[in-house]
């Protein structure tokens, strides 16, 4: 359940990201003018890794005891954090290549948990 919220909430994230230039000169006029700081990019993000630690680390403890979801994770939130290091131009895709690692990361770690029974016995390591 927490992979599935770190999906939507890394598509929120991203959509937000991509439609902000478009609806920025609007944002005040609707009492949304906060959603446009860079801050509130950050926080979003912040608690995006959390979650998605979250749930990586208890698919690691409770079923699959692999890594390499979370090395994705990480690898995302990084792209995504760095993103105003480039053009304008280029930070649509920069947003789109974090996104995707962060959602791989989630679908990645749904499918090692559902293919794996709970790691009391021997037969997931």
């Amino acid at each position: 359940m927490l992979d599935r919220i770190g999906i939507t909430a890394t598509s929120l994230c991203a959509l937000h990201c991509i439609l902000l230039p478009v609806i920025l000169p609007a944002l005040p006029l609707l009492g949304f003018g906060f959603l446009a700081d860079h801050v509130w990019e950050h926080v979003f993000l912040i608690l995006t890794a959390i979650l998605g630690s979250i749930a990586m680390l208890s698919g690691f403890k409770r079923y699959h005891r692999k890594l390499y979801p979370f090395y994705l994770l990480i690898l995302g939130v990084v792209v995504y954090w760095q993103k105003h290091d480039f053009s304008e131009a280029a930070q649509p895709y920069i947003i789109v290549l974090g996104a995707v690692l962060i959602i791989g990361a989630h679908f990645l770690n749904i499918k090692l948990c559902n293919n794996c029974k709970p790691c009391e016995t021997s037969e997931c390591h």
